[in-house]
């Protein structure tokens, strides 16, 4: 379909990126630097230092990234894993992978997980809390830190869609022990392909993750175990290290577009709309999507389809309900209302204010505004 507005403009994304990108790309395969070199270990210092983080560990994607922190923290059988079902399926599979028990619990307003639950959830078996910092904003991690340290659990930050989210000036993935990044072509900072990162203030776990990613190697001819083959691919490393320069302005940009939106929405009754770039003093959202709710929500999607608006639902069908993973135990109705009411507006650095304009009041049209 020719789309009046993408959901993500991939190809505009290249015709402003390409006259940067192309000298990246031509350098790093000129110089032969294709596997574990410079652009890795570069891009690795910068993300850690953007996030405030003391070590950044580049991996192949978010989902191995939480594989290896499940293997380097020894997850396993008898463990249980709390976190929430309105996520992609890979927040808890590298944990179920090895054996552990996911504990699901329900969701807030903002779509994050309800961390009033959280007491009642955890337990003496309880070894990791998994929240996710959804949309680019972040969990109230204080409420999560007091759950997880009342029963000696670690807490690892599902940040894959927060990147420079900040909560009381304190930047999302910087909480817990550790906390991971997808770097997936439609994130804010995206790869052109897979990639991911773990990053961490604990020098030896960072350690370990870097042997682990490498089939155990902690030295050319040396290895100090079994691994894996998880490395981030070093021109993946150039590409992201030349992109995460410019997030900051990206992430302003996003923040502009969420103005957009919220001005012309906030009076439309029938939706329920993300917490305004400047409604929550607490916190600095960064818009990695800008989703509404609403009970109408599949004849609004086709209303926009209609006018040429891309728009994504993530994701119909919550964790707890999919039949193949044995979860439909757990009763989350907050959880299973989302899911039938979400619906993402295309959200993109490249969204110009008029396109942002149309699809508001495209919403708007549809509600009779």
């Amino acid at each position: 379909m020719d789309w009046r507005v993408r959901f993500v403009d991939y190809p505009e994304q290249w015709r402003r990126q390409r006259d940067g990108l192309l000298p990246v790309i031509e350098e790093t395969i000129a110089r032969g630097d294709l596997m574990l070199r410079r652009q890795l270990a570069d891009f690795e210092q910068h993300l850690a230092a953007f996030n405030g983080s003391a070590r950044a560990v580049g991996v192949s994607n978010c989902t191995d990234g939480l594989r290896l922190l499940a293997h380097a923290l020894d997850v396993g059988p008898g463990d249980e894993i709390v976190s929430v079902a309105h996520t992609f399926v890979a927040t808890i599979s590298p944990f179920v992978l090895r054996g552990a028990t996911p504990v699901l619990v329900d969701i807030g307003d903002d779509h994050l997980m309800d961390t009033g639950l959280l007491a009642d959830a955890v337990t003496e078996r309880t070894r990791a809390v998994v929240p996710v910092h959804l949309n680019g904003r972040t969990v109230d991690m204080t409420a999560v830190q007091r759950a997880a340290d009342a029963v000696g659990a670690l807490v690892i930050e599902d940040a894959a869609q927060a990147l420079g989210a900040t909560l009381d000036g304190r930047t999302s993935g910087t909480f817990g022990l550790a906390s991971t990044y997808s770097f997936y072509p439609a994130k804010m900072l995206g790869a052109l392909g897979d990639a991911g990162a773990v990053l961490t203030d604990d020098q030896a776990l960072a350690d370990r993750l870097l042997a682990l990613r490498d089939h155990g190697r902690v030295a050319k001819a040396e290895l100090d175990g079994w691994g894996y083959n998880c490395r981030l691919d070093n021109l993946q490393a150039a590409i992201l290290d030349w992109r995460l320069a410019r997030l900051p302005q990206w992430i302003e940009r996003r923040r502009e577009l969420a103005r957009i939106y919220t001005e012309r929405l906030r009076d439309v009754p029938e939706i329920r709309i993300p917490v305004g770039p400047d409604d929550d003093p607490r916190r600095r959202d960064v818009y990695q999507n800008y989703p509404i709710t609403t009970p109408d929500r599949d004849r609004l999607a086709e209303h926009l389809r209609a006018d040429g608006i891309e728009t994504l639902i993530s994701w119909p069908i919550p964790l707890h309900r999919q039949k193949g993973l044995g979860l439909e135990h757990f009763r989350l109705p907050r959880t299973e209302r989302l899911c039938d009411e979400v619906l993402s507006l295309p959200m993109h650095v490249e969204l110009a204010d008029d396109q942002a304009e149309y699809v508001a009041d495209s919403v708007r049209r549809f509600f009779g505004r």
